[in-house]
C-alpha cells in the first residue's frame, strides 16, 4: 500500500480497495452561477465569477473591454451563462468549443473575451481543485520568475533618457520607448501642420514622414546614452502605411531592437513577407487578434518573431497554450498583451502562461493603483524587472467585491458609459488605423 492508502498491486483486491477509496471522494462540482462583475473607476474593468455547488468553489477571469464593456456583459449573461448551469467544469476544452460555436458567428473579439474570461475561471476552478497553482496544471515551471519590459515615454528625448534610466535602475532589462503616446514624433501643430483652409481638426496632426525621420534619431540617441546593453522594443501601433512600416524596420536596423511592435495593422498582414526580406529588425503582433486565420500564417512562415495577443482576446488560456506550442514549432516566442486599460486578472493569467511556456520571450508589465490591488488580493507581483507568482491554487488571485464595488465611484452608470478609442488624423483629415 501507498502512503494515501491507495493499492499498489493488481487485482479484485486492490480495485476493491480502491473503488471504497473513490466513494470517499466528494461528488463532481457543477456550475451553479455565472456573473459579472464592473470594477475600476468608471466601470472600465469587467470580472466574471464562476460559481459551483461546491462551498467555497468558485474561478474569476477577465472579461474586460474598455470600449464594448457591456456587450461582452451581455453574451456571458445572455448566451454563455444558460448554457454553462449545471455543467462541470472540469471539462474546459470541451466547455470552450460549447461556447465558441453557441453563437454560430464565431472568432469575433467580443465573444473571444467572453469565452477567454470564463476559461481563465475555469483552470481557476481546477487549480482550487486540485490544489495546485495553474501553471502547475500546465505543465510546471519552466522559469523562476518572468522578465518584463517598462514602458518609457518623454515629450522629448531628454524626458525620454530620463525616463529610461528610472527603468534601467529600477532593474528591467527590456524598455519599450515612445515619444509621448503612439505615433509620438510623428505629430505637426500650428504653422507646421500646414492646415487645409477646411480643416476638420484643429489638433495635432500625424505625419507618417516625420515619424519614419524622428524614430531612428530617437533611437540613435538612446544607444549613444545607454550603449548595447539595454534592449529596446517600440510601438508602431499600425500608425503608418505599409512600405513605411517595412523602411522603418530597414532604418532600424543599427539600434537592435529586442522588437518592432504592431508595424502592420491586421487588414495589412501579407507585407509581412516583404517586411522578413528587406529587414531583420524583429517583428512582434498580435494586439488586436483574436481569429486563429489571423496568427497562424505569420507564424508557420516565420514571418514574426512575437505573438503578442492578449489573453483574454485570443480566447483565455486554454486558446493561449495552443497559439504557444504552434509558435514554438516555428521558433517564435510569445509576449502577450497587456494594456493601461487592462486589469490584474487577465495579468495573473498571462503570467502563469508565462511560467509554463518554453518558448516564452518576454512578459508586457501592467501598474496598478495600491487600492486596485487591495480589491484584488494575491495580484502578481513585480520585483525589478521580473514578474512573480505566488503559489496559491488556481490562478491565485481573488476579487473583494466590497472593495472593488468602491473602486467605481459614485458618479458610475452603465447606461451612460461611452469611452471610444480616440483617433488620430492626418492633415487633410484622413483617419489613422490605431
Amino acid at each position: 500500500m501507498h502512503e494515501g492508502g491507495f493499492p499498489c498491486r493488481s487485482g479484485n483486491g486492490a480495485n476493491e480497495a480502491l473503488s471504497r477509496k473513490l466513494k470517499e471522494f466528494e461528488p463532481m462540482a457543477k456550475i451553479k452561477k455565472v456573473e459579472c462583475i464592473r470594477t475600476r473607476k468608471g466601470g472600465v474593468w469587467t470580472i466574471v465569477k464562476v460559481t459551483t455547488d461546491q462551498d467555497g468553489l468558485y474561478g474569476i477571469g477577465s472579461v474586460s473591454d474598455m470600449y464594448n464593456p457591456e456587450a461582452v456583459v451581455q453574451i456571458v449573461e445572455q448566451l454563455l451563462a444558460p448554457i454553462l448551469i449545471g455543467k462541470d467544469p472540469a471539462n474546459i476544452e470541451d466547455l470552450w468549443n460549447t461556447m465558441s460555436l453557441s453563437g454560430y458567428w464565431r472568432n469575433g473579439a467580443l465573444l473571444q473575451t467572453a469565452i477567454g474570461g470564463i476559461d481563465m475561471a475555469l483552470w481557476d476552478i481546477k487549480g482550487k481543485e486540485a490544489g495546485l497553482p495553474v501553471y502547475m496544471l500546465l505543465g510546471g515551471a519552466c522559469r523562476s520568475a518572468v522578465p518584463c519590459y517598462g514602458h518609457a515615454g518623454g515629450n522629448d528625448i531628454a524626458e525620454l533618457r530620463e525616463d529610461v534610466h528610472r527603468f534601467v535602475e529600477e532593474g528591467y532589462t527590456v524598455v519599450r520607448c515612445q515619444l509621448g503616446g503612439y505615433g509620438g514624433g510623428g505629430f505637426l501643430k500650428g504653422p507646421q501642420a500646414k492646415l487645409p483652409d477646411n480643416a476638420w481638426t484643429t489638433d495635432s496632426v500625424f505625419d507618417e514622414h516625420v515619424y519614419l525621420n524622428a524614430i531612428p534619431r530617437m533611437f540613435e540617441q538612446l544607444r549613444l546614452t545607454f550603449g548595447p546593453e539595454v534592449q529596446f522594443t517600440h510601438d508602431v501601433h499600425e500608425h503608418v502605411s505599409p512600405i513605411v512600416a517595412i523602411q522603418l524596420a530597414k532604418r532600424l536596423e543599427p539600434y537592435g531592437l529586442f522588437y518592432l511592435e504592431d508595424a502592420l495593422p491586421p487588414e495589412q498582414l501579407g507585407w509581412y513577407r516583404q517586411m522578413r526580406q528587406q529587414a531583420a529588425t524583429p517583428q512582434a503582433v498580435g494586439e488586436l487578434f483574436s481569429n486563429p486565420r489571423e496568427w497562424t500564417e505569420l507564424v508557420s512562415e516565420r514571418l514574426i518573431d512575437f505573438i503578442r495577443v492578449r489573453v483574454s482576446k485570443a480566447g483565455g488560456i486554454s486558446a493561449c497554450r495552443k497559439i504557444a506550442a504552434l509558435c514554438e514549432a516555428f521558433g517564435v516566442r510569445t509576449a502577450w498583451q497587456e494594456g493601461g486599460e487592462n486589469d490584474p486578472v487577465n495579468q495573473a493569467a498571462a503570467v502563469h502562461l508565462d511560467m509554463a511556456i518554453w518558448n516564452f520571450g518576454i512578459q508586457e508589465i501592467n501598474h496598478f493603483r495600491p487600492e486596485e490591488r487591495e480589491a484584488f488580493p494575491g495580484a502578481i507581483e513585480r520585483r525589478g524587472g521580473y514578474l512573480y507568482v505566488n503559489d496559491r491554487p488556481g490562478l491565485g488571485i481573488d476579487l473583494d467585491e466590497a472593495k472593488a464595488a468602491l473602486l467605481l465611484g459614485d458618479d458610475w452608470s452603465s447606461k451612460s458609459y461611452h469611452q471610444p478609442y480616440k483617433l488620430d488624423r492626418k492633415a487633410d483629415g484622413t483617419l489613422v488605423r490605431p
